[in-house]
């Protein structure tokens, strides 16, 4: 592959400016999650760069979680598909201090126009069509999650109830594997709410039950939104759990 010439006029650390270019490439997905993206020296001869001012730049995207490192094997673009991260934005853990895996129970797939709420948060005009969907997730055979979860239909055409409930991992495995669309980053937004009738008929808990509910909205590359989450958690059993740097 001929070298990759550098913008003539930048103001940026030249690290800085190899780090735009590799994500770049992720973006097009010319290294798809999963998979290795080239060597130090490989990459520091692609953009006539040295070697160290590559690692600094894949330093700074596996500090973001967008690139994993693996001492003897190289540098893999992250991937949701993989064990250690299929539950990568979830926060919620059993207070038993098992490992946790839930399972899904998905209610409803809907074509529906975008609300104002959601088209903001999305990016999207108002009426747009989103695809909504609903789902109840269980652990140890106990429904400890209900989510409404709002999709850009646009991006995730086709998408239907029984593709889901065929899918046997979490959905943003599903989102890379089936839609090319891999979620680099979320926001949460959480506060304490008491459970209405349908709450507690979803979670098996009574109406005016303490809930934990949170709102996340998942972002690709580009910094751009692509998932909304609405989900109510049953924290009697678990707990929310956010690690601090």
């Amino acid at each position: 592959m001929s070298n990759i010439a550098l913008p003539v006029a930048s103001f940026s650390p030249l690290y800085q400016q190899i780090k735009s270019m590799i994500l770049a490439s992720l973006q097009a997905s010319e290294w798809l999650p999963g998979e290795a993206i080239p060597s130090e020296i490989e990459l520091a001869t692609r953009y006539a760069v040295s070697q160290g001012t590559v690692r600094k730049a894949i330093d700074e995207l596996a500090a973001e979680n967008l690139l994993v490192r693996r001492q003897g094997k190289g540098t893999f673009v992250a991937t949701h598909q993989e064990d250690d991260w299929q539950y990568r934005f979830l926060r919620l853990e059993p207070d038993s201090g098992e490992k946790i895996h839930l399972k899904n129970q998905f209610l409803s797939c809907k074509s529906i126009d975008a609300s104002d709420f959601v088209a903001r948060l999305l990016k999207l005009k108002q009426g747009e069509s989103v695809l909504q969907i609903d789902r109840i997730q269980t652990f140890a055979g106990k429904p400890v999650v209900f989510e409404e979860i709002w999709l850009p239909e646009s991006r995730f055409a086709g998408l239907n109830l029984e593709a889901l409930n065929i899918w046997p991992g979490p959905m943003y495995a599903f989102y890379e594997s089936q839609y090319a669309t891999h979620m680099v980053r979320a926001e949460e937004k959480i506060k304490a709410i008491a459970a209405d009738s349908i709450l507690g008929s979803h979670l098996h808990v009574a109406q005016g039950a303490p809930l934990l509910s949170v709102e996340r909205v998942a972002f690709t590359y580009g910094n751009k939104p692509v998932e909304i989450r609405y989900a109510r958690y049953d924290t009697i059993d678990q707990h929310y759990v956010n690690k601090l740097n």
